[in-house]
């Protein structure tokens, strides 16, 4: 299978065009994980992979799979205060911009990033705590903003947005407890798969660093990933590889190298241009196109 890669080598030279930009909404195809818009997925294998299987690689999942549990026994209103205080004009202005690729969920999960923040802020167990909260709002949210992708009512939209930013801030503590009980069960469970995964020709799927239980389908996964955020998801494998021009393509899954002489980069749309020339490469990984 051909696939379209870039190189670890490169990564040096990018981080300072990479800009921030909220997490989407659970991924369903990839065990329904928060994913940063600009992250980096890559596949990994063998022995570098099984020591990436610790806990704290499995923040993200465990929050994602907790959840589920713990939105049935977190079941608070949102306060008439809350709902008093979105700003729902500010956001009718930014969806009637572009009312088709509005993003009901991602606007909703952009307003819970300070809550989580401020929520967790100076706890010991700070980015365990930041993931359960964001769980939290990232399933809340797109059970508001269900329906709501894309919009022709704007402020049907941010209506929904704001309601599930509400609905989730009342039930932050509730989940944030909830979750922090299943943890070390979760984490064990996780372990056992990461490791598994590492073993097969494949590998294990890290976004961020953060480990990705794709279950048994990872093409189903990758392709939601590239939908959801144009994200292309590549590994550490490839026995044969070429380029022409910019691009470079390898086939094959076993472990390997390639090495290729690359023309400079023309920019992509986050106006990014690096020349690469004569780099040998042991791990390729993913590179995300901004839409």
């Amino acid at each position: 299978m051909l696939k379209r890669l870039s190189y670890v080598g490169a990564l040096a030279l990018l981080p300072s065009f990479f800009i921030a930009r909220p997490a989407y909404a659970g991924i369903e195809q990839c065990g329904n994980i928060d994913v940063e818009a600009n992250a980096t997925c890559e596949l990994d294998t063998s022995g570098g992979c099984t020591a990436r299987c610790t806990p704290v690689s499995f923040e993200a999942q465990c929050s994602a799979d907790l959840e589920v549990d713990c939105r049935g026994s977190c079941t608070a209103s949102a306060s008439a205060t809350c709902t008093a205080s979105c700003n729902i004009d500010a956001c009718v202005a930014e969806c009637q911009v572009t009312p088709a690729t509005f993003d009901c969920s991602a606007n909703c999960e952009a307003q819970g990033s300070a809550t989580c923040t401020s929520e967790c802020q100076g706890k010991s167990n700070q980015a365990e705590c930041e993931a359960s909260c964001k769980a939290s709002f990232s399933a809340r949210c797109d059970a508001s903003c269900e329906g709501h992708a894309g919009s022709v009512d704007c402020m049907a939209s941010c209506q929904a947005s704001c309601q599930g930013h509400c609905n989730a801030q009342a039930n932050v503590d509730c989940d944030v407890t909830c979750q922090t009980m299943g943890k070390a069960s979760c984490e064990a469970n996780l372990e056992g798969g990461c490791k598994a995964k590492c073993t097969e020709p494949k590998g294990a799927l890290f976004c961020d660093g953060q480990y990705v239980d794709y279950g048994n389908n990872l093409a189903g996964c990758e392709a939601a990933l590239k939908a959801a955020l144009n994200i292309e998801v590549h590994g550490s494998a490839s026995s044969t590889g070429s380029c022409s021009g910019s691009e470079c393509e390898a086939e094959g899954q076993a472990s390997g190298s390639a090495s290729c002489a690359v023309s400079p980069l023309s920019p992509d749309a986050s106006g990014v241009g690096v020349a690469l020339a004569g780099l040998g490469v042991a791990a390729f990984i993913a590179r995300r196109r901004r839409r």
